[in-house]
């Protein structure tokens, strides 16, 4: 009953509610962000939703576009912005996000939206994460965020599915809150975010 439907009506109800109690931030970030990286303060990017179906993800734009010689994106850790890294390490890029909850793309509690590219890089478990709606957090995020392997991370998120409860969401959300404000698991060790999923062996 909650998976299914009582869920969707707790993320509409508060995802509106902290959108609206986030306005002023939402504001003042999307101003920044649109000085240090020349009129572009988000980034929208497909992302696989539940079952697997394609939606937009919007998101704050903490990199800037700076390119090589040969036209291609520097890494990472040389397009991270002043503000862009602030703002990664607070956890405010993902404020825009309670939008895609209040489409309803996204929950507030689920595994995460990866590339669209990781689909076919699945195995039969892995691919599982895909039977819920993403989250904007998740058991796999206060669990080691971006400080843990891929394959612990897509355990995380297959055991969430398997024992989602509102009482599971409420116990994230507190652990969220307790890792933002302790900054952990941010990024993975010699990576400004996370290395790129390549498989499983």
């Amino acid at each position: 009953m909650y998976r299914n439907h009582i869920k969707l009506i707790v993320d509409f109800i508060l995802a509106t509610t902290a959108f609206i109690v986030a306005l002023p931030i939402f504001a003042i970030v999307t101003l920044c962000l649109t000085i240090a990286n020349h009129g572009k303060p988000f980034f929208l990017q497909p992302r696989p939703g539940k079952n697997g179906l394609v939606f937009r993800v919007i998101k704050f734009k903490t990199m800037n576009d700076r390119k090589d010689a040969q036209g291609n994106l520097l890494q990472d850790d040389k397009r991270l912005t002043a503000i862009g890294k602030f703002v990664r390490k607070t956890s405010l890029d993902e404020i825009p996000q309670l939008l895609n909850v209040i489409k309803g793309d996204m929950s507030l509690i689920g595994p995460r939206p990866l590339l669209v590219e990781y689909l076919p890089l699945y195995n039969e478990v892995q691919s599982r994460r895909h039977e819920v709606r993403p989250g904007i957090t998740g058991w796999a995020q206060v669990n080691g965020r971006n400080a843990i392997s891929w394959e612990e991370k897509f355990k995380y998120d297959v055991w969430y599915v398997d024992n989602i409860s509102f009482l599971l969401d409420l116990k994230i959300i507190f652990l969220t809150i307790q890792k933002v404000f302790k900054l952990e698991g941010i990024s993975a060790d010699g990576n400004v975010t996370m290395p790129k999923f390549q498989g499983s062996n």
